[in-house]
């Protein structure tokens, strides 16, 4: 079948997706019509009513569908986004009508800056692209840092290629009409009784016969896309551009998440204009191989039948079998971003845009101090389950002191396995002075308390039992149990001692835009921490090496 036929179907079926809605209408009108006239005419009035306002419940559904579908490509694709016009980004909108102008055809009325990794061309058309409307184009600010525009030119040509009409004006008409299916079985998520669910349902299968036939459609295009942007920016840059773009949008993923979130447990956010900025940092910093590893970190999406994408590494090897063209790819080209004017500003624009409205009372941090906060908001959620289980250990190993008749309740008591446990007031004074808190206000067990439990013998006696852990996990017994919450007793230990550092200036916070941002701690702690920690949560507890750093006199300073 050649492409015109296979386009013509693909029309037929959807105007058969609209006609649908007309279809269902007229047998819902004429069996009412049989209904009310023929066999309910000497029924009661309430019956009547009833299927009168069945009728109207199902029809409600069906000319939803109809008008969604009508409406589909008129109306805002929704994406939010920072617009720029000619004059005040020049040389990127020359970029852009130079790329419609060699791809022949109509260039945008709008060029919008957004805040993914994507490039798209929208267009309000007109009977689903049977007569032209007007037209955005989409650019991503993270695409843009990460590209050079060689590459750049790349990604213009191929979005621009799909409105090159290089295969049949009706595949134009295809692509938009997919589009319009999906827009028009969307509509029907916000319905929540059986009359829409029914309709709802009649569409979606509708829709999924239509993708899959039209699917072959979809893939030509997208190739067609490619090819029209290797003849034009050239193969090798057109090959690369495709390659990095999804370690792009892996790295990015990875920084919004790292580095531009830090600060959302203490309600803080980046530098003004730094949201966004704070990408070409990251970028500046890490190498090829090390966006690899993230994008290979990834989890996979789920293959879904109906993607209009082919494979990368098909859209790549049909790339590279092209002939040699002489362009290419020059890794030292500037980058896209130096296309635009006043970068500082635009981003800050462009947060004002994209950032919900709350964010304009969150206060603005530096880099460093995001870290700091980060820092301590882990720090406190590793330690807080130990401390909550010292407590409780040493509250009941205090009761059965007393109970049994012992030493009325003072500064010591003797712990279950027989040996001194102190509770001293100079541990409560550090507790209240680190501002560790229940949420009743009761003050948490310090680290030098949670080392004199450890020493006390009630880690794995007392202590461990109390640690939150999964019901299957209870059952647990012996060495197996201490090795289930070893981790998270390890975790804590290292949360307080982090907190402690904290405390006494000996932890400055690291934004490490080549690693994970963290605290860089002093040489002895990075170079011994680790095992004395170890040591503190064996199974035979030996605190010594951790005190040992802690000063040397088996005692803590105040936090």
């Amino acid at each position: 079948m050649t492409a015109s036929l296979r386009a013509l179907r693909a029309l037929a079926l959807l105007a058969g997706f609209y006609l649908m809605g007309v279809a269902l209408l007229m047998v819902l009108a004429a069996a009412d019509w049989v209904l009310l006239t023929r066999h309910l005419v000497t029924q009661s009035v309430y019956l009547v009513l009833g299927t009168v306002f069945t009728s109207v419940a199902l029809m409600a559904p069906i000319l939803r569908g109809m008008f969604a579908f009508l409406l589909a490509g008129r109306r805002s694709s929704g994406a939010g986004g920072c617009p720029v016009t000619p004059q005040e980004q020049p040389e990127l909108w020359a970029e852009v009508l130079e790329a419609a102008r060699r791809a022949g055809t109509q260039a945008p009325d709008e060029v919008i800056l957004t805040e993914g990794v994507n490039a798209a061309v929208a267009e309000r058309a007109r009977l689903l692209g049977l007569l032209p409307g007007r037209r955005r184009m989409y650019l991503g600010v993270p695409l843009l840092t990460g590209l050079t525009v060689p590459r750049l030119r790349a990604v213009l040509a191929h979005e621009f290629g799909h409105y090159s009409n290089q295969d049949t004006r009706l595949a134009g008409v295809t692509m938009r009409g997919r589009a319009a299916v999906l827009h028009t079985v969307n509509a029907f998520g916000s319905g929540d009784n059986r009359a829409y669910a029914f309709v709802g349902g009649l569409y979606v299968r509708y829709a999924h016969l239509f993708l899959k036939v039209t699917q072959s459609i979809a893939r030509r295009q997208e190739l067609a896309a490619d090819q029209a942007a290797a003849c034009q920016a050239g193969r090798d840059p057109t090959a690369a551009a495709l390659r990095q773009i999804p370690l792009l949008d892996a790295a990015h993923d990875h920084y919004v998440d790292t580095y531009a979130l830090m600060g959302r447990a203490a309600s803080a956010l980046p530098p003004v204009g730094e949201f966004h900025g704070g990408f070409r940092q990251l970028l500046a910093a890490r190498q090829p191989d090390a966006l690899s590893e993230l994008a290979a970190a990834r989890r996979p999406p789920r293959p879904s039948p109906y993607d209009s994408h082919p494979p990368v590494s098909e859209r790549l090897a049909l790339i590279e079998a092209l002939p040699d063209d002489g362009l290419t790819d020059d890794l030292a080209a500037p980058s896209a971003l130096s296309l635009l004017r006043d970068q500082d500003g635009l981003l800050a624009t462009l947060e004002e845009r994209i950032l919900p409205a709350e964010a304009s009372a969150l206060q603005r941090l530096d880099w460093p101090d995001l870290v700091m906060v980060r820092a301590l908001s882990d720090a406190r959620g590793w330690a807080e389950p130990l401390q909550m289980a010292v407590r409780r250990a040493l509250r009941i190993a205090h009761a059965s002191v007393t109970t049994a008749g012992g030493a009325p309740p003072g500064p010591l008591w003797e712990g279950a396995a027989g040996v001194v446990v102190a509770e001293s007031a100079t541990s409560s004074a550090a507790a209240a002075d680190s501002g560790t808190a229940t949420e009743t206000g009761a003050r948490l067990p310090s680290l030098e308390d949670v080392l004199d439990a450890i020493d006390g013998g009630l880690l794995w006696m007392e202590v461990a039992d109390r640690m939150p852990k999964p019901a299957q996990a209870a059952r647990l017994t012996g060495r197996s149990a201490r090795n289930f919450i070893r981790p998270a007793v390890w975790d804590a230990v290292a949360g307080l001692v982090h907190l402690h550092l904290i405390a006494e200036g000996l932890a400055r916070p690291d934004v490490s835009w080549a690693g994970r941002p963290g605290l860089a701690l002093p040489e002895d702690w990075e170079e011994r921490m680790d095992a004395a920690i170890d040591a503190a949560v064996d199974d035979a507890p030996d605190t010594t090496p951790l005190r040992a750093l802690l000063g040397g006199d088996n005692r803590i300073r105040p936090e």
